[in-house]
């Protein structure tokens, strides 16, 4: 089983090498202001898909903080829950 998840590991990332050496034609990414950026396909390519990466990830933040602070209150709720439950079955 290792050995075919490294085989696929290996095929993706040639894959991808392949791509990025076919992909080398400079390209115009036109902004406002007549402004633009040239840079070979692949490395826009990757730029928006890390800025996509780091939104999305950005974006779950506040769901992630906000569970972190929810499991927090639970288990302080459990725990207090936890002691008036064992004062009472000892007497």
């Amino acid at each position: 089983m290792r050995a075919l998840l490294w085989g696929c590991r290996i095929f993706i990332f040639l894959f991808l090498l392949a791509f990025a050496l076919k992909n080398t034609e400079l390209v115009s990414v036109r902004f406002f202001f007549d402004s633009y950026w040239q840079a070979p396909l692949i490395i826009v390519v990757l730029a928006f898909f890390a800025v996509g990466a780091a939104l999305g990830v950005l974006s779950l933040l506040g769901t992630i903080f906000g569970l972190r602070r929810e499991v927090s209150r639970l288990k302080r709720e459990a725990n207090q829950a936890q002691k008036t439950g064992d004062g009472l079955s000892h007497d």
